[in-house]
């Protein structure tokens, strides 16, 4: 710049003589005008001399040059003297102090402050304030949304479980959680997210081993569900996580796939057996209702007998005949003067078939 700046006032100076043009000044005199007798070529005349200037006296090209070299020379601003680089840098550590310092910390999280890496406190929501990076850190944790874990973390993969009765089941489901306690989430566990889904399998397997195939994929799971949540709350507060358990949910319990073809065969011929099962229930206690009713009407009748036996027995007798001789064909009669035989139902027919034979005459 300063070889630059060095030549330039030189290329005004020969702007201000030669105020004519390149080729000589428009008027005459001695300095090769048109009156003169020097040659015009501007190659072939001598080198010039300037002119003096007068005391005071300065061309408007030469202040604006000298002021160009002042503004962009080595020094800004040309007051102090100072390096320019010195008030960038002051300008870089306001805006890293200012950056640093000032957090807007949103409803639903938690500033955990930390000075020289150590915990010196959480930041509630809204404007908050911490020395400068390095020396103070404020880490955002979230601790209203639910989060939720799937196990296993691939679809479609399986999660093979022995159960209490010696068998296998694929069971996947998945585990809701959040923060509770934001220092203890961030500094009292390396990993919490591997810490949360290796408790959740551990805690499933403890409580699949107590119950058998059928109530593991039955009615039973409600129960597994509960049993899981508590155990694993009750280990993530030993580890001091800082970790709430919301729930877990089994996805999906049946048997592996190497084997569901058989399971299911196995399935259907329980329905039956169960289906079986209830029908014979039933007619059980259909009989059972049709004896209590006849014992019943027993009870009655024993009670009239007592109070009439005479009465009672020949009533039972006149009913028991009736249902009796409704069903033959025979009639005996015992009576003075009757005939001891009359086979009514013989006389019929041959009346009828008398009659038959008169027709087809």
């Amino acid at each position: 710049m300063k070889r630059i700046f060095g030549w330039v006032p030189g290329i005004g100076s020969w702007m201000s003589d030669n105020r004519g043009g390149p080729w000589g000044s428009g008027g005459g005199g001695d300095d090769g005008g048109s009156g003169g007798d020097g040659p015009r070529n501007p190659w072939g005349q001598p080198p010039r001399r300037r002119k003096p200037s007068r005391s005071g006296e300065v061309s408007s090209l030469d202040e604006f040059l000298k002021k160009s070299r002042d503004r962009f020379g080595r020094r800004f601003p040309p007051q102090d003297g100072r390096p320019y680089w010195l008030y960038g840098l002051g300008v870089f550590l306001l805006l890293w102090i200012l950056f640093t310092s000032v957090h807007r910390i949103s409803p639903g999280e938690r500033g955990v402050l930390t000075t020289f890496g150590y915990y010196s406190g959480t930041l509630q929501p809204g404007i908050r304030f911490s020395l400068p990076a390095p020396i103070g850190r404020v880490q955002k944790v979230d601790v209203e949304s639910n989060r939720v874990m799937a196990v296993p973390q691939n679809t479609g993969a399986e999660n093979l479980i022995l159960t209490g009765d010696q068998n296998v089941i694929d069971l996947a489901y998945s585990v809701r959680w959040n923060v509770k306690d934001p220092q203890r989430f961030l500094f009292q566990i390396r990993d919490p997210e591997l810490t949360i889904r290796e408790v959740a399998e551990s805690s499933m397997r403890a409580a699949v081993a107590r119950v058998s195939l059928e109530d593991a994929i039955g009615a039973g799971r409600a129960d597994v569900e509960q049993r899981v949540e508590q155990t694993m709350q009750q280990i993530l507060d030993g580890y001091g996580s800082g970790v709430r358990i919301l729930g877990v949910n089994v996805n999906q319990s049946s048997p592996p796939e190497a084997v569901n073809d058989a399971f299911l065969q196995v399935s259907a011929a329980q329905q039956r057996a169960q289906s079986y099962m209830n029908s014979a229930r039933a007619y059980a206690l259909q009989i059972t209702a049709k004896a209590q009713g006849e014992a019943a009407a027993f009870e009655k009748v024993y009670s009239e007998y007592r109070l009439a036996p005479e009465v009672t027995r020949r009533r039972m007798y006149y009913e028991t005949m009736e249902r009796i001789l409704a069903r033959v064909d025979t009639t005996i009669v015992e009576a003075p003067g009757v005939t001891a035989y009359l086979p009514l139902p013989e006389i019929q027919r041959r009346q009828a078939e008398t009659q038959q034979g008169a027709q087809q005459r």
